[in-house]
């Protein structure tokens, strides 16, 4: 399965949960909240993109992780671990030691 790639400017306008691989970034676009917009006084704000509205994650991190976990799983490479856990190396089977009877 191919994995879908956004820009930052096209994915804030998608809902969904994004991960940037060379950041190591999580971003969740959620579009369902609804704030009141006069609360904010337009003048102060005028030109702001986004506002802070709390440093705390309304992310339960169980079913984030769950999440990814799933991702991983759907596009690991054919043989790879899908939690990224090395593999642990096999050793080159050299057969058995056998005695030869008539040495005894």
């Amino acid at each position: 399965m191919a994995t879908r790639r956004f820009e930052l400017d096209d994915l804030v306008n998608r809902p969904g949960t994004y991960f940037n691989p060379q950041t190591e970034v999580l971003v969740i676009v959620d579009d369902s909240p609804e704030l009141d917009t006069e609360v904010f006084d337009m003048e102060e704000h005028e030109g702001a993109d986004w506002i802070l509205v709390s440093e705390d994650l309304p992310v339960d991190e169980t079913v984030r992780d769950e999440l990814l976990e799933r991702f991983q799983a759907r596009h690991a490479a054919p043989g790879a671990d899908p939690l990224g856990e090395p593999a642990e190396a096999e050793e080159e089977f050299d057969g058995f030691e056998v005695e030869d009877p008539e040495e005894s």
